[in-house]
């Protein structure tokens, strides 16, 4: 009833991706078992549910409010789509998924949510990872904690770029000062990657040119902005 009330008027809800979720939808593999963290409306595993792609879905969120638009949205679609009230991946057990997806968050919150399942470091699951901020903390946390990063892809939304780490867990662990994660090997392979490293050095020449004026200078921070922008610089010659 919830959901035709919901719907009472309107048309269905599409379940065209935005290019973000484009891209992470194309790096799920044919037939996985995904569990959708942060699923909010569910339109990932929806989507994907609709063209056949996978072998079974569940969709985690923290909010009843999201969870059951995602329900509607499934019912509506005839899709069987699984959901969990819980934070990250506490209601959701290693063997119910070998795909799973962390979207939309900041890398320390994605950090959190893989500490709290030690499973995902194990190596049977493939962790499609888009971190909004802090994406050289969450690669400095990965390797620190055994994950490889396969795989990194480059996406383009509202004039925005965003990175997909593709990662598993397995690895050895290797500890990193800051500014060699600003950069990673998987995405100097990546399409796209000359361009996105052109950004992110301006980006971080500004941060430090602002630091470097600053009236109370951090010096330990101040090196270590110098570094990382020297890391991305040295990284964007050996591509051009």
């Amino acid at each position: 009833m919830l959901c035709r009330l919901r719907f009472l008027g309107d048309r269905m809800e599409s379940m065209v991706l935005t290019p973000r979720l484009a891209c992470i939808a194309a790096l799920v593999p044919q037939g996985a078992r995904l569990a959708d963290v942060g699923t909010d409306h569910g339109k990932l595993p929806v989507s994907l549910l609709l063209q056949g792609r996978l072998a079974g879905a569940i969709g985690s969120d923290i909010g009843q409010g999201p969870l059951e638009h995602a329900r509607c949205n499934a019912a509506e679609h005839g899709v069987a789509l699984s959901l969990r009230l819980a934070p990250g991946l506490q209601a959701v057990l290693p063997e119910e998924c070998d795909t799973v997806s962390i979207a939309g968050m900041g890398g320390q919150t994605i950090a959190s949510i893989l500490a709290q399942a030690p499973w995902t470091a194990e190596g049977a699951h493939l962790l499609l990872l888009q971190p909004m901020t802090m994406v050289y903390a969450l690669r400095r946390w990965l390797w620190a904690n055994g994950y490889a990063i396969e795989r990194e892809t480059l996406c383009t939304e509202d004039k925005r770029q965003y990175i997909v780490l593709s990662a598993r867990g397995g690895a050895a662990r290797q500890t990193l000062p800051l500014a060699q994660c600003a950069v990673s090997p998987a995405l100097l392979r990546a399409p796209g990657a000359q361009d996105y490293l052109r950004r992110l050095l301006r980006r971080e020449q500004r941060a430090l040119d602002g630091m470097a004026r600053g009236r109370i200078v951090d010096k330990a921070r101040l090196a270590e902005q110098m570094a990382v922008t020297q890391t991305i610089r040295n990284a964007l010659e050996g591509l051009e």
